[in-house]
């Protein structure tokens, strides 16, 4: 892959770092096998980074790799423990397949973090006008902004939704 960090520099970072990494998050999880993991995850996340990868401080640089790691292991807990507490109110034999919702959680982690891009004004009023089936006037109102405003965010978060699973290169 052209414009790969150096293998040679993520070993060297690796051979420094590995064991300090997975104990430092392990203090931050209480859970040894989800600090290996991550610890994993942020060599790998790494090593997928285009340009050179060379921190004159290396601790502090994976530290906020593996901190970003972090927040969504935490997030996609979240969506799966809501999610599971939606499944759990469903009666068994309409419940969805194990394969079908862990495409649910796949689909609603991704919608997650479309949504977390997005301004907080701009996410509330899109959010209000999807889910809630407000109209335009009603969240101008309860957002205390002009209906300008709020058609500006409404168009504002669907060409960023529009980018982000359109234009986005696969």
């Amino acid at each position: 892959m052209s414009g790969s960090p150096s293998a040679s520099v993520i070993t060297q970072l690796y051979t420094d770092h590995h064991g300090w990494l997975q104990s430092w998050l392990r203090s931050r999880l209480n859970n040894s096998a989800d600090a290996a993991d991550l610890a994993q995850d942020t060599f790998v996340r790494l090593l997928q980074r285009r340009g050179d990868v060379a921190p004159s401080e290396p601790r502090a640089y994976l530290r906020t790799v593996a901190r970003g790691l972090v927040i969504d292991l935490w997030r996609r807990r979240d969506v799966e423990r809501a999610w599971l507490e939606t499944v759990a109110h469903i009666p068994e034999h309409e419940a969805p397949s194990p394969e079908t919702s862990l495409l649910v959680v796949e689909s609603l982690i991704a919608i997650d973090r479309m949504l977390d891009e997005l301004k907080p004004k701009v996410r509330q009023a899109f959010l209000l006008a999807q889910l809630d089936g407000m109209t335009c006037p009603r969240i101008a109102e309860r957002l205390g902004v002009s209906l300008s405003t709020v058609e500006r965010y409404i168009a504002s978060a669907l060409r960023h939704c529009y980018r982000l699973v359109y234009e986005t290169p696969t």
